[in-house]
C-alpha cells in the first residue's frame, strides 16, 4: 500500500454504530500527529462522529482542533494547523525547488534519511512556524526562575494559533466531551483537564504538550504542568474507567509502536527507546481492562442467581462490589503509526511539509482500510464483552 497520497477509495459510510458512546483517543508524538489528522478525515468521511475526544500532547492539540470546531470545519481546521506548522525548514528546500532546477531527487532509505535529518536540524534551529520559535538567548544564560531559563523554545506562537483556530466556547458548551492529560510538576500527579469539570482554555492544551526542556511548563490556576506523556501517553484508561460506564466504541490512535525489531546500532537504539517509552503499553492496558470487564460481567451474572440481591446493598462493602457489575461492551479499534526506517530518531520533530503529507496520507489510508472490515465496528459477543481490532495485526 502506498502512503504518498490518500487512497482513491473512500471509506464506507456508517450511520450510528451500535454503541452508546464513540471515543477518539489521541496519543502524543509531535510531528507524527498529522497521522491522526488523516485518521480523523477518514472517520469524518465515514460519518462517524466521536462524542468524546481525548488527547495527550500533540494529540491534545488535534483534539482541540476537532472538538473546537463545527463538524464541517474540523478537517479544514486540522489542515490549516498542519500546513501552518510545516514549511520547508532551514537548509532543506522543498522537492519542487530542486525539480525546477532539474536536479534529480535522491532515492533510497539512506538518502531519504539524510534529507529528513537536514529538515529536522532546520526545525531545531528555526523552530516551526505558528508553533514554537527558538529563544534569542539560550536558557543557560537566562536568570534562574525566569521562563526563558526553562526551555529552548518560546511557545507563544502556539497560543495565538489555538486562539485563532479553536472555538473554546464550543468545547466548553459540552456538545462533545473533551479531555487532555498533563502532569503537575510539583508532585508528579497525572491530571486530566475535562470539560465536565474544567473551563477549558488554550493554557490547558499547552500544558498537555509542555515537554521539557524544549517547551516551558504551562501555568494553569497557579500550578505548573508538563507534558502528559511523561507519565502516560494515552488517554485510554481515563475513558474506559469513566463512570457511568457505557457501551463504547473507542478509536485508539497511537503514534509510537510498542512492537519493533532489536536495534543494531546506536541510532536505531535511540529510535527503539523512544518507541518503548512513549507507546504507553497500550496493549497491556487493553489486556488488563479485558480481564477486569470479564470479572464485572461474571459478577453481574452471579448476582442474577442471588436471592434478594438488592438487600446486599445495605452493606457498604458489598454495595461497592455490586456497583462494579455491569454488562457493557467495549470495542477498541487500534491504529498505530509504523515509522519508516529512514525517519530515524528525529521523526517527532521533523516538521517538513512533505513528511506531514506522508503521515496524513498514511493515517487516512489506515483508517479507510480498517473501515472496510465491518466487524471492527460491531458489538463484541465474547464473554468479557471487549474486543480489540488492529488492522496491522489481523
Amino acid at each position: 500500500m502506498t502512503t504518498d497520497a490518500p487512497s482513491t477509495r473512500k471509506p464506507r459510510v456508517y450511520d450510528n454504530p451500535p454503541f452508546e458512546r464513540i471515543a477518539l483517543l489521541l496519543q502524543g508524538g509531535g510531528a507524527l500527529g498529522s497521522y491522526q489528522a488523516g485518521v480523523y478525515q477518514a472517520l469524518d468521511e465515514a460519518r462517524i462522529m466521536p462524542d468524546w475526544i481525548a488527547g495527550i500532547s500533540i494529540g491534545a492539540i488535534n483534539a482541540a482542533l476537532i472538538a473546537g470546531n463545527a463538524p464541517e470545519n474540523r478537517v479544514p481546521a486540522l489542515r490549516k494547523f498542519w500546513e501552518g506548522v510545516t514549511s520547508s525548514p532551514l537548509l532543506a528546500p522543498p522537492p519542487a525547488f530542486w525539480a525546477d532546477l532539474g536536479v534529480p531527487q535522491p532515492k533510497g532509505d539512506l538518502a531519504h534519511s539524510l534529507i529528513n535529518q537536514v529538515r529536522a536540524f532546520g526545525n531545531l534551529m528555526a523552530g516551526a512556524p505558528t508553533f514554537f520559535s527558538p529563544r534569542p538567548i539560550p536558557p543557560f544564560f537566562s536568570p534562574p526562575g525566569s521562563i526563558e531559563a526553562q526551555s529552548f523554545y518560546d511557545v507563544s506562537p502556539l497560543r495565538l494559533t489555538l486562539e485563532r483556530l479553536v472555538d473554546f466556547d464550543r468545547i466548553n458548551a459540552g456538545e462533545t466531551r473533551f479531555s487532555v492529560g498533563a502532569v503537575k510538576v510539583r508532585n508528579g500527579n497525572f491530571v486530566y483537564f475535562d470539560n465536565d469539570t474544567h473551563e477549558i482554555g488554550p493554557e490547558h492544551i499547552m500544558a498537555s504538550g509542555a515537554l521539557p526542556p524544549g517547551f516551558p511548563a504551562a501555568k494553569v490556576d497557579g500550578e505548573f504542568y508538563w507534558d502528559g506523556g511523561l507519565v502516560s501517553n494515552t488517554p485510554l484508561d481515563w475513558v474506559l474507567d469513566s463512570r457511568p460506564r457505557k457501551d463504547t466504541l473507542a478509536f485508539q490512535v497511537d503514534l509510537w509502536s510498542a512492537l519493533g525489531e532489536f536495534p543494531r546500532d546506536l541510532i536505531s537504539q535511540e529510535v527503539r527507546q523512544k518507541d518503548i517509552r512513549y507507546s504507553s503499553r497500550t496493549r497491556a492496558s487493553t489486556d488488563q481492562f479485558k480481564r477486569m470487564q470479564r470479572m464485572r460481567r461474571a459478577l453481574g451474572r452471579l448476582l442474577e442467581h442471588v436471592p434478594d440481591a438488592d438487600a446486599l446493598k445495605d452493606d457498604p462493602a458489598l454495595r461497592e462490589l455490586i456497583d462494579e457489575a455491569d454488562d457493557k461492551v467495549f470495542n477498541i479499534v487500534h491504529l498505530i503509526y509504523h515509522a519508516k526506517q529512514y525517519e530515524g530518531a528525529s521523526k517527532d520533530y521533523e516538521f517538513s511539509r512533505l513528511t506531514m503529507e506522508e503521515h496524513w496520507a498514511t493515517g487516512y489510508n489506515d483508517m479507510v482500510r480498517t473501515l472496510r472490515h465491518p466487524e471492527a465496528l460491531s458489538r463484541p459477543t465474547n464473554p468479557e464483552g471487549v474486543k480489540t481490532f488492529d488492522v496491522s495485526r489481523h
